[in-house]
C-alpha cells in the first residue's frame, strides 16, 4: 500500500496562490512610505536569499546547460525586473485589486506566444477563454475609469502581465536544460545584480535604503511571493499543469477579499472591477485547466 503526501497538490497550489496574494497586499502598505524600486530591490534581495536557500535543500544547482542559464538569466531581466517593478507601480498607482485582476493576463499572453513561437495548437479553450479575458479586461477598466483612473494607467499592469507571460515560455525552454529551483535562482540573482547596478548608476542609491513599517512590509512581502513560487514549483513536480494552474489563479479572487480586510480606506472597490476580475479568472480558467485536454 502507497502511503498518500502529507499535503495535497491542490492545497499547495491554493496555499501559493494566498500566499501570492498576502503578497500583494503587504506592498500595497509598503508603498504609502516609499516608492515602487524600493520594493522592488528589497523583494529581489529577499528572493535571493530565500531560492538560494531553497537550493540547498533541494538537491544543489545540478548540471545546468549554458543555453538554459542563459535563458533563465533573460527571464530574470524580463520578468523580475521588468515585470516586478511594472507590478509595483501598478499596485502604487491603480491599486492592488486592478493589478490582481491584470495578472490574469499572463496565461492569455504564454498561450499565444506558445501557438506563435512554439508550434503549439489553438484550441477551442482558448478560444474561449481569450474572449472572456477581453470581456474582463474591458470592465476591469471601464471599472477603474470610474474610480478616476486614466487608460494610460491601466496599460501598466497589462504590460506587467506581457512580462511575465514572456518570462513563461522563457523558462519552459529553460527547464529543459536545468531545475526549476535553481534556475529560477539565477532568474532573481541575475534581476538582483542587474537592478542594482541601474540603481547606482542612475544615481539612485537611497531607494536601497528603507526602514520601519515599509521594511517590514516589503521584506514579508519577499518571503510570501518567494514562498508562493516555491510551493507552485513543489505543486507542478506532484501533480499536473492543468490542475495547478487553474488553482494558483485564483489568486485576484484571494485579493479582492484582503483588499476589503486590510485595504480599507486606502483602496475602492465597485462592481465593475469586481466582475471584470472574476471574468479574467474564469478565461484563464479556460486556458489553463480546460486547455490542457
Amino acid at each position: 500500500m502507497v502511503a498518500s503526501p502529507v499535503v495535497s497538490v491542490p492545497a499547495l497550489a491554493l496555499t501559493s496562490a494566498l500566499l501570492s496574494a498576502a503578497a500583494t497586499i503587504l506592498i500595497r502598505h509598503g508603498l504609502i512610505r516609499h516608492g515602487a524600486y524600493t520594493g522592488v530591490w528589497i523583494n529581489v534581495a529577499v528572493g535571493t536569499v530565500c531560492l538560494w536557500t531553497a537550493v540547498l535543500f533541494t538537491g544543489g544547482v545540478g548540471h545546468p546547460t549554458p543555453s538554459a542559464l542563459l535563458l533563465f538569466a533573460l527571464a530574470g531581466l524580463i520578468g523580475t525586473v521588468a515585470g516586478r517593478l511594472t507590478r509595483f507601480i501598478a499596485i502604487e498607482t491603480v491599486g492592488a485589486s486592478i493589478t490582481a485582476g491584470f495578472m490574469n493576463l499572463t496565461p492569455f499572453v504564454s498561450s499565444g506566444l506558445a501557438i506563435v513561437l512554439l508550434g503549439e495548437q489553438l484550441t477551442w479553450p482558448i478560444v474561449v477563454g481569450t474572449c472572456v479575458i477581453v470581456l474582463g479586461t474591458t470592465l476591469l477598466s471601464t471599472g477603474g475609469r470610474q474610480l478616476g483612473l486614466r487608460p494610460a494607467q491601466l496599460l501598466i499592469p497589462a504590460v506587467s502581465a506581457a512580462c511575465f507571460g514572456v518570462v513563461a515560455i522563457l523558462r519552459k525552454l529553460g527547464l529543459s536544460g536545468m531545475g526549476a529551483v535553481p534556475g529560477t535562482a539565477v532568474n532573481v540573482t541575475t534581476a538582483l545584480v542587474a537592478f542594482t547596478s541601474f540603481l547606482l548608476a542612475t544615481g539612485q542609491r537611497g531607494a536601497m535604503v528603507c526602514r520601519g513599517r515599509s521594511l517590514v512590509y516589503f521584506i514579508a512581502a519577499g518571503v510570501a511571493e518567494n514562498v508562493s513560487v516555491f510551493l507552485g514549483v513543489v505543486a507542478l513536480s506532484m501533480g499536473a499543469v492543468s490542475v495547478v494552474a487553474p488553482l494558483q489563479n485564483v489568486t485576484p479572487l484571494f485579493v479582492l477579499v484582503l483588499s476589503i480586510i486590510f485595504l480599507r480606506g486606502i483602496e475602492a472597490l465597485n462592481a465593475r472591477v469586481v466582475a471584470g476580475t472574476l471574468l479574467i479568472v474564469l478565461g484563464a480558467w479556460f486556458i489553463t485547466a480546460l486547455g490542457a485536454h
